[in-house]
């Protein structure tokens, strides 16, 4: 498939330089830093940083893809800067949202509330895959269903926000995040000296605060906590040996761990030592061959039980990933709103639900100029981007689309914002999103940033990795 360029759109905002004005002033700074350099100066620089990265072993996986399984993903040494103004606004509508998730998730577990109210379809949430019926009526610590989300945030203009995703199952890229600022921090001193760039390497600790602030009640010693691995060939394995040594705590596989007596316990040196908060880096389906998938062999027989007796916390819950569908994402305007008594901060892109039959009729007609989903669907598969397809692939999404609506959500293709970015000739525009982290506890921790992904392709629109993206350092400018 072609890849879309910004020129079929409306002219994209660009986060240097607005619409073509004069530089805007969060990057003012930038601006003149790179006035002063060659263009052989900061590919001096990025080459640098590749050999930091490969020495750091900071790679992900591409599943099957024999000729290059171990990628890095192409770091761009030019920030994304965000004005502290900005990030205010940002910080507050992410905090409504995932508080709403959260308190979404609860409901559709427990009373229904949303749903005898007439605000969504029961079949919606009842007969969706990613809902989890051991999860009725389970009692997570504090209430709190996912404590880790993800927001994919995309810009359309100086005041347009939008909200792409939200990733409540298991988010990853947060160690690209700590590691391309530890990375920019060390190229160019200078250049940080001369911005008051909000810190983020605060982000571990605040994952360990918060997984230990959902341990079970009444633990006589400080909860031990655990991170759980599909192991070494998963896509995100670097991630998670990196949070589990970040945070001071053991990286297990299923092997490691053994349900004993009502609790689980990891196995040691010295013996077993139970194991109060699990966060795993596996899939619903696999976690327990005893409730869930029984051919799985990178879960805990028995796991389940053990949490649903409230004796392990498992971060994400089970089931949380019906709050990150595709289908559901469509109503969280509403969802927001029955919740948290307010219209939401920041707003969804219009979407068509083709479930709906006037929706499904739109889509049929206009899915040359739309973006279609699978509802299940990430890392940019399973998509048909129709301003660059050919009509043949048209036709033939549109027949996916006619067999199986349920399946799919639509949305106009936006004009995301770009940004200065390093490539092959030179300096030039490429289009971005965000995903900030926020972490859900005793409290909402959000660190001020994110992980900015970048289209390096010209014109792209896709920024996902595994389709051949990038990332920037993301800085958030203090007062």
């Amino acid at each position: 498939m072609e890849q879309i360029r910004a020129a079929d759109l409306k002219p994209a905002f660009d986060e240097m330089n607005g619409f073509g004005q004069s530089v805007r002033e969060p990057y003012a700074a930038v601006a003149e830093w790179l006035k002063s350099l060659r263009i052989e100066d900061l590919r001096k620089k990025s080459a640098e940083a590749e050999l930091l990265f490969r020495r750091t072993g900071i790679t992900f996986a591409v599943y099957g893809d024999a000729e290059a399984a171990e990628r890095l993903i192409p770091f761009d040494v030019i920030p994304r800067i965000i004005a502290a103004a900005e990030w205010r606004r940002l910080a507050a509508g992410i905090e409504q949202r995932v508080k709403a998730l959260n308190a979404f998730m609860y409901d559709i577990y427990h009373r229904q509330e949303i749903i005898k109210a007439g605000r969504i379809p029961a079949e919606l949430v009842i007969q969706n895959a990613a809902f989890v019926p051991e999860m009725i009526g389970v009692e997570p610590a504090l209430g709190i269903y996912s404590h880790i989300i993800g927001i994919d945030i995309v810009r359309t203009a100086e005041n347009e926000f939008y909200v792409l995703e939200d990733n409540t199952r298991t988010p990853s890229g947060v160690s690209y995040m700590l590691e391309n600022r530890e990375t920019m921090m060390h190229m160019f001193p200078n250049l940080f000296a001369e911005n008051r760039v909000a810190p983020v390497e605060t982000y571990p600790d605040n994952l360990r605060k918060t997984l230990e602030s959902v341990a079970p009640e009444n633990l006589d010693t400080d909860p031990v906590i655990a991170v759980l691995t599909p192991g070494l060939y998963n896509s995100a394995y670097f991630e998670h040996a990196f949070l589990a040594d970040q945070m001071g705590v053991e990286l297990v596989e299923a092997p490691d761990l053994v349900v004993m007596d009502g609790f689980l316990n990891m196995k040691t040196t010295q013996g077993l030592c139970r194991v109060d908060v699990l966060y795993r880096r596996v899939d619903d389906a696999f976690l327990d061959p005893l409730t869930f998938n029984p051919d799985s062999v990178l879960g805990v027989p028995g796991l389940f039980d053990v949490y649903r007796a409230g004796n392990v916390t498992i971060v994400n819950a089970p089931g949380a990933g019906i709050a990150d569908d595709k289908a559901i994402y469509s109503y969280i305007p509403e969802i927001i709103e029955f919740y948290m008594g307010r219209p939401p901060i920041l707003k969804n892109v219009p979407t068509y639900n083709c479930r709906k039959p006037d929706a499904l009729k739109f889509v049929l007609e206009n899915m040359a100029d739309l973006v279609v989903k699978e509802t299940h669907g990430s890392g940019g598969y399973g998509m048909l981007v129709g301003p660059a397809a050919t009509k043949e692939e048209v036709e033939a999404f549109r027949s996916r689309v006619k067999a199986k609506p349920d399946n799919y959500i639509a949305q106009p293709t936006l004009a995301l914002s770009t940004c200065p970015t390093l490539v092959e000739d030179g300096i030039g525009p490429r289009h971005l999103d965000l995903r900030p982290f926020v972490l859900i506890g005793d409290e909402v921790r959000l660190v001020p940033g994110g992980l900015t992904r970048v289209a390096l392709r010209k014109g792209s629109l896709v920024v996902n990795s595994s389709q051949g993206g990038g990332t920037k350092d993301t800085w958030v400018l203090q007062d």
